[in-house]
């Protein structure tokens, strides 16, 4: 499986630190929504669903949790801990978010708006779906 991590860039001074996300810039696409997740109840996973077209962009701000990337053959466990670090998920990949610091605060940047027909929810039909079933 291909895990491509993004280095921003940070600016910043005696002040403190500031990191710049810009669709088509340091984003590689265009950004059709944002979210976060914060307060997550130890021991929660979240996420448990791919996409079928959908591009993401995942990425701690505050804190730190680890990303379990499924992509039907092979698994890759990545830690976002660094407020100056990305993770691109692409389509088709089943992810599961956990291990959430106390603090922790996941930001995700969307390449389209919510959609729930792209979502694969079941991880038997993700498979299948990954498979050569995909529609």
């Amino acid at each position: 499986m291909n895990i491509t991590m993004m280095q921003f860039q940070k600016h910043g001074d005696d002040r403190g630190a500031l990191v710049v996300l810009e669709e088509n810039k340091n984003i590689p696409f265009e950004v059709k929504r944002v979210y976060y997740m914060y307060d997550t109840t130890p021991g929660e996973i979240r996420g448990k669903h791919a996409h079928k077209k959908l591009k993401q962009v995942l990425c701690c701000p505050c804190g730190a949790c680890t990303i379990k990337l499924d992509d039907g053959k092979e698994k890759a466990y990545v830690r976002l801990d660094d407020p100056t670090e990305g993770l691109i998920v692409e389509a088709n990949i089943w992810r599961e978010m956990y291990d959430f610091t106390p603090n922790a605060v996941l930001m995700v940047l969307a390449s389209d708006y919510y959609d729930e027909s792209d979502y694969i929810r079941n991880y038997e039909e993700f498979l299948e779906h990954v498979n050569g079933e995909k529609s």
